[in-house]
C-alpha cells in the first residue's frame, strides 16, 4: 500500500481530534485523520449524546407516571405508560448515526483524509495504520494525539456478565430491576438517575462522604434530595469489595459487610486516557501523572507532536478538547494562539441539573480573595415556579474590592443551558454590575443570574 504524507495527522476522531482536522482543512492545511472506531469518539457514540439521550427519555417517562392516577397538580391525568426501552435505544442509536454521519461529512467538506483502523507510532513522524485492506504507513510533519480515555475497571470487578460501564448501561434493552452503581460521581448518577425514573431499583454505592464530591455541598443538596425522592438508596462511605455471582459485596462506613444483589452492577469509578496500544513507547514523552504533558500551546515534549483533549488531563470535558482542536489547527497553519481561557464551563446532567463555570466560594478564598457571594433561589422565580420546578439557585462568586466576577455556579432544573452565559461573563471580565444592569428577559429563569448580581451587591429585588 503506498504511503501517505501529509502536513498534519490526527489521531483519533473524537470531538478534540475530528474539530482539530476540520479547522485545520478549512484553513488549507493537508490532513489526515485516524479513527479506529466511530467518528466522533466517546461522546457523540457512547457518552455525551447517548446519555443525555437516555436521560430525557426517562425524564419523560417519569413525568408521564407523575401524572398517572392524577398525581400532577396542572390537572391532566394519563393511562399507566409503558416503556419499550428496546425502541427507545433504537431511537437513541439513530441521533448517534445522524451525528457521526455529520461528522464524517463535515471533514470530508474540508477535504480531510479518512483513515480507518488502528494507529501505531514507528517513530515520532511515522505512523502506521492496521485498516482492512492492509497496513497503512502515513508521515506527517506534525501529529496531533487525541486517543481520549475510557472508563476505569476496578481489578475485583471487572467488566463482563452483571458488570457493565456506562457503554454497555446505554445499549440495555431491557431495563434491570435492580441497579447497583459504584461510583456516586456524574457519571454514576446521571444514569443512576434516568434508570431509577425507568423503573430500576437503585442502589449508589460512594465510598468518599459524599457523592459528587467535585462539587461543594451546597450544590449538591438539592440532587440528593431529588435521589430520595426517586427511591434510589445512597450509600456513602461505603466500598465496593468485590462479586458473588450477581450479588455485590461492600463494606459500609460503619464497617459493617453487607450483600447487594444486583441484575447489572454499573462500574463509574472515573476514566483513564487511553495510552496504550497505539506504540507511545516508541516516543518519549513528557508524563504528567497518568497523562501526557502539554504548554500553552498543547505541544508535548517532542518536536512535532501535540496532544489534545482527555489525553492531557483534567477537565476531561468534550469542549476543552474542541476548543485546544481548534487551537491547534490554526498554530498548525502558522497563525500565532495559545491557551487563553478564564474558565471551562461543567455541567453535571443530574436532575436537578449542576453548572459550573470559575471559582467556587471556597477556591476563591483558598486564592486568597476576599469575596462577595449573591445566591438566589429558584423559588423566588415566577418561571420556575410555572415549571413545577423550584429547586435550586444561581450563586455568584465576585472579588469583594472590584466585584471582578471570579466564579458562578447553578444547580436547577434546566440550568445546563445558561453555562454560556456564565462562561461568557468570566471570559469577558464581567463585573456584578454589569450583570446587574443588562435587563434579562422576564419570565426566565435567566432572572436568577440577574438576582445573583443583585443580591451580592446588596440589594436584590425579588428576595
Amino acid at each position: 500500500m503506498k504511503e501517505i504524507v501529509c502536513k498534519l495527522l490526527v489521531i483519533g476522531a473524537g470531538p478534540g481530534g475530528y474539530i482539530c482536522a476540520i479547522r485545520a482543512g478549512q484553513l488549507g492545511v493537508d490532513t489526515v485523520i485516524v479513527e479506529a472506531v466511530k467518528a466522533g469518539g466517546t461522546c457523540l457514540n457512547i457518552g455525551c449524546i447517548p446519555s443525555k439521550a437516555l436521560i430525557h427519555a426517562a425524564e419523560e417517562f417519569e413525568k408521564l407516571n407523575h401524572m398517572a392516577g392524577a398525581k400532577s397538580p396542572l390537572g391532566i391525568s394519563v393511562e399507566a405508560p409503558k416503556l419499550d426501552l428496546a425502541k427507545t435505544i433504537a431511537w437513541k442509536d439513530g441521533i448517534v448515526g445522524r451525528l457521526n454521519s455529520g461528522v464524517l461529512g463535515l471533514l470530508r467538506k474540508a477535504r480531510v483524509k479518512i483513515v480507518h483502523g488502528r494507529a501505531k507510532f514507528r517513530d515520532g513522524k511515522t505512523v502506521e495504520v492496521e485498516t482492512e485492506t492492509g497496513m497503512q504507513v502515513i508521515r506527517a510533519e506534525t501529529i496531533v494525539i487525541a486517543t481520549g480515555s475510557e472508563p476505569v475497571e476496578l481489578p475485583f470487578l471487572p467488566f463482563g456478565g452483571p458488570v457493565i460501564s456506562s457503554t454497555e448501561a446505554l445499549s440495555l434493552k431491557t431495563v434491570p430491576q435492580k441497579l447497583v452503581v459504584v461510583g456516586g460521581g456524574y457519571i454514576g448518577l446521571e444514569l443512576g438517575t434516568a434508570f431509577a425514573k425507568l423503573g430500576s431499583k437503585v442502589t449508589v454505592v460512594e465510598a468518599t462522604s459524599q457523592i459528587l464530591p467535585q462539587y461543594d455541598a451546597e450544590l449538591v443538596k438539592p440532587v440528593a434530595k431529588r435521589l430520595t425522592d426517586l427511591g434510589i438508596r445512597v450509600l456513602t462511605g461505603a466500598k465496593a469489595k468485590g462479586l458473588s455471582g450477581n450479588t455485590l459485596l461492600i463494606e459500609t462506613a460503619e464497617g459493617a459487610e453487607e450483600q447487594l444483589a444486583a441484575d447489572k452492577i454499573l462500574v463509574t469509578v472515573g476514566r483513564k486516557p487511553r495510552t496504550e496500544g497505539w506504540g507511545l513507547d516508541e516516543l518519549d514523552l513528557d508524563r504528567a501523572g497518568k497523562f501526557l504533558r502539554i504548554d500553552d500551546r498543547c505541544r508535548t515534549s517532542m518536536r512535532g507532536i501535540h496532544a489534545i483533549g482527555d489525553i492531557t488531563g483534567e477537565p476531561m470535558l468534550a469542549h476543552r478538547a474542541m476548543a485546544q482542536g481548534e487551537m491547534v489547527a490554526e498554530i498548525v497553519a502558522g497563525k500565532k494562539r495559545s491557551w487563553d481561557k478564564r474558565c471551562i464551563p461543567a455541567v453535571c446532567f443530574t436532575d436537578p441539573e449542576i453548572v459550573t463555570a470559575g471559582l467556587s466560594p471556597d477556591e476563591a478564598r483558598a486564592q486568597g480573595y476576599e469575596v462577595r457571594v449573591g445566591l438566589f433561589p429558584f423559588n423566588a422565580n415566577g418561571r420556575a415556579m410555572t415549571m413545577l420546578s423550584e429547586e435550586g439557585f444561581v450563586r455568584i462568586v465576585a472579588r469583594a474590592d472590584s466585584n471582578l466576577v471570579l466564579g458562578i455556579q447553578a444547580v436547577g432544573s434546566g440550568v445546563s443551558e445558561l453555562s454560556s452565559a456564565f462562561a461568557l461573563a468570566i471570559e469577558m471580565g464581567a463585573r456584578l454590575q454589569d450583570i446587574a444592569a443588562t435587563i434579562h428577559a422576564h419570565p426566565t429563569r435567566s432572572e436568577g443570574f440577574q438576582e445573583a448580581a443583585l443580591k451580592a451587591l446588596g440589594h436584590a429585588l425579588h428576595i
